[in-house]
């Protein structure tokens, strides 16, 4: 109808239609349906949680991520239009057995060196795995807490230990308190701190890794003690 308005008049042309007028005027205001504006908005909260992810999430993760922040969808339309707009897992995203048997795949220096006290929030974040007994059996829990104010700042809790129970509880982190200089992340040699998806997580997130010495728990204090008790 558009294209033969210069011809025909709109009422004309609605008439031969059977359609209201104002129907079409409406569609000339706003020419995207209910339906395809709700999947642009959500489709650019999808982009939104996928880079923040460190374009690592798939479409799952995504969809529990427009879950926490209210929003009604199935994971079939997340699917969809995370398809429609490119958005894919990374591949190697997910734990892979026998990975990370024997010496640790990227280990880097103790920068924190036991300096537990700072003097601003957000410097120094320290990180730690802990287990619950409940009456299906264990839970895990990772915190991510910050040195300044001693609080949790990220945490995550899954019933097995995957790197993203880590990456969950550090993208919370990240997702509350917004840095906006370099943070040093401090955490033991566990699997899943010395995976390659951690490493690229921290650097697309301009994270720096501090780690403890092998087996000394103590380089780790302030977390060990805080999933402790």
């Amino acid at each position: 109808m558009a294209e033969h308005r210069p011809i025909f008049s709109v009422r004309a042309m609605c008439r031969c239609l059977r359609l209201h007028p104002s129907g079409f005027y409406a569609w000339v205001k706003n020419p995207l349906s209910h339906r395809a504006q709700e999947d642009e908005r959500q489709t650019k909260l999808l982009k939104e949680a996928w880079e923040e992810s460190g374009n690592i999430y798939g479409y799952r993760k995504l969809h529990d991520d427009l879950c926490d922040l209210g929003e009604t969808c199935c994971p079939n339309r997340v699917a969809r239009l995370a398809r429609l707009a490119g958005i894919y897992a990374q591949i190697g995203y997910k734990h892979r057995p026998g990975k990370y048997g024997g010496k640790p795949s990227v280990v880097v220096d103790n920068t924190l060196d036991r300096q537990f006290d700072v003097e601003a929030p957000n410097s120094v974040w320290v990180t730690d795995i802990t287990y619950i007994k409940t009456h299906e059996g264990f839970s895990y829990l990772a915190v991510v807490i910050d040195l300044f104010s001693r609080r949790i700042v990220g945490w995550s809790m899954q019933n097995r230990q995957p790197t993203d129970l880590v990456l969950q509880a550090l993208l919370m982190a990240v997702w509350r308190r917004k840095p906006t200089s370099k943070v040093l992340v401090h955490s033991d040699q566990g699997s899943q701190f010395t995976s390659i998806d951690w490493a690229s997580f921290l650097k697309h997130h301009n994270l720096e890794h501090s780690m403890s010495r092998r087996g000394n728990c103590h380089d780790n204090a302030v977390a060990e003690m805080s999933t402790a008790e």
